[in-house]
């Protein structure tokens, strides 16, 4: 499914640049991507859609000095390393509140506990494509990069 969602990425400038499910469908099999992997990728895709317009308009009901406290639930399914990327993010401007949120519930939806880092960095990709988010160069950069290629230089 990963190997999807970057080829979406890298492939359509904009979400609106990606044809409908159909035949979407049709295009990823045909350059080789497996059913399966083609349906839980679009599955997930779907529910980002119906995640976003749950957190819509995405500033209106948060304040900009609240502080989101994570339950043990999503402590133990996102994992320390995943939390600790979302809260540079954060940190960053890149997430406001309502994104974070939708960020939150796409990572658990993984079926991965904890959220290993690199599909933590592709889920928040994902997640700001998909709302066209203005992102700066320094932290594009750091969401392509996979940290286990940073160590072995």
């Amino acid at each position: 499914m990963f190997d999807i969602l970057v080829y979406l990425f890298e492939t359509y400038y904009n979400p609106q640049a990606c044809p409908k499910a159909e035949v979407l469908a049709h295009k990823l099999a045909a350059i080789g991507f497996e059913d399966d992997e083609i349906d839980e990728a679009l599955s997930w895709l779907h529910e980002l859609s119906e995640s976003a317009a749950m957190h819509h308009p995405l500033n209106a009901q948060y304040h900009s000095d609240s502080i989101r406290v994570f339950t043990n639930h999503e402590i133990q399914t996102l994992g320390h390393e995943a939390l600790g990327f979302i809260r540079f993010l954060e940190n960053s401007g890149v997430l406001p509140p309502a994104l974070r949120e939708v960020l939150i519930e796409r990572a658990q939806a993984i079926d991965e506990s904890p959220v290993p880092l690199t599909k933590i960095k592709i889920v928040a990709l994902m997640v700001l494509w998909s709302h066209e988010a203005e992102i700066d160069h320094l932290i594009f950069e750091e969401l392509l990069t996979d940290d286990e290629d940073r160590l072995s230089h």
